[in-house]
């Protein structure tokens, strides 16, 4: 196959770390999309090439090995789930070079020329299920929970603005470095509080720490818990006795019944077995970037930086109906419960605009 029949793609996803816990499952939904692409047309006639990254080491280190895969041509485009502060450092290695299709829940607010937000944000995945739950059960004040860099930082000030006047009020934040194992004091701290909840931005193996020691300290029935990051890979690290009262909103779960998750949930178990990976809004998101890129090279003939999708451009996915907002997208979310080693789908809270 010559050069030039292949599309290679930087596929930046976190393999060691805290986030580690989610790599299995990245893996396995990028394979399954490469493949499915691969069996068809490719990306715009090319066959697909994943490059793999491993985004779980320092932001800087991931940079620079993406930086130089570009540099060389070895790769082509950027895609997979990794943390904001991957993302930050790869804006200023690589921005406007490539186009870069960032799959994970996000802060917002990053214009750099190629980069395309994929996943959910604070208006439609946070905001809303802390609405749901004061409405259905009265929890009004909350305490921020999350790992020390741009997305925890940033989604807490944005929630603690947002809710206010709205009969809910974020009254404590506190924040501790990412790998953090021992929350002896925030457990303490949360033993004080008159809050009636933790809004959790932990990622990966923190959030697993958090559960146990949050369940061992007897908060479970006194405090809920609500995540925009924590997913199947999350609730089986924990394990189910540290899992009651937790909440999670995303727009995917393994659960999720829809038409279009129900597909693709028996593609992928058709694919790698009923010990596959936890199939979780993660994984999911990076079977999402590497079809956003193929629905472009579809519209635009290629994925070069030229390329471009209109903003109001509606398309299909596992999640539903999407909609690119500029560089946004626009999707349905879901609030679910634990239960036990799963979850339990409550209620849609947000719609595709």
């Amino acid at each position: 196959m010559r050069h030039s029949d292949v599309l290679p793609i930087a596929f930046v996803v976190p393999l060691q770390g805290p986030t580690g816990i989610y790599g299995p499952s990245c893996l396995s939904c990028g394979q399954l999309a490469v493949e499915q692409l691969n069996a068809r047309n490719g990306i715009a006639g090319r066959q697909v090439e994943l490059v793999q990254v491993d985004a779980g080491r320092p932001p800087e280190v991931v940079a620079e090995e993406v930086g130089r895969l570009v540099d060389i041509g070895r790769v082509e485009a950027v895609a997979g789930w990794h943390i904001s502060a991957v993302r930050v450092a790869l804006t200023r290695r690589i921005g406007g070079r490539v186009v870069y299709a960032f799959a994970a829940m996000h802060e917002g607010g990053d214009d750099t020329p190629g980069v395309f937000m994929l996943g959910e944000r604070p208006v439609n995945q946070l905001l809303p299920a802390a609405h749901w739950l004061r409405e259905h059960l009265g929890a009004r004040r909350w305490v921020v929970v999350g790992n020390d860099y741009v997305y925890p930082r940033v989604t807490g000030s944005v929630a603690q603005e947002a809710l206010q006047g709205t009969g809910s009020e974020i009254v404590h934040s506190a924040y501790v470095p990412l790998g953090t194992a021992d929350f002896r004091d925030v457990i303490d701290g949360l033993r004080a509080t008159d809050a009636d909840g933790v809004i959790m931005l932990l990622m990966g193996q923190d959030a697993v720490h958090f559960n146990r020691q949050f369940a061992a300290g007897g908060l479970s029935e006194r405090l809920l818990r609500l995540s925009p990051a924590i997913e199947e890979n999350t609730l089986l690290g924990a394990g189910s006795g540290a899992n009651h009262g937790v909440y999670a909103a995303a727009a995917y779960f393994d659960k999720l019944t829809t038409v279009e998750s129900s597909e693709f949930a028996q593609q992928y178990y058709a694919r790698f077995g009923a010990f596959a990976p936890a199939l979780n809004a993660v994984g999911e998101s990076c079977y999402e970037a590497i079809r956003f890129l193929a629905r472009l090279g579809e519209i635009s003939g290629s994925i070069a930086m030229s390329a471009a999708l209109p903003s109001g451009h509606f398309y299909d996915s596992p999640r539903g109906l999407l909609r690119l907002d500029g560089n946004l997208v626009d999707q349905d979310v879901y609030l679910a419960v634990a239960d036990g080693l799963e979850f339990r789908i409550q209620e849609q809270i947000a719609h595709t605009a």
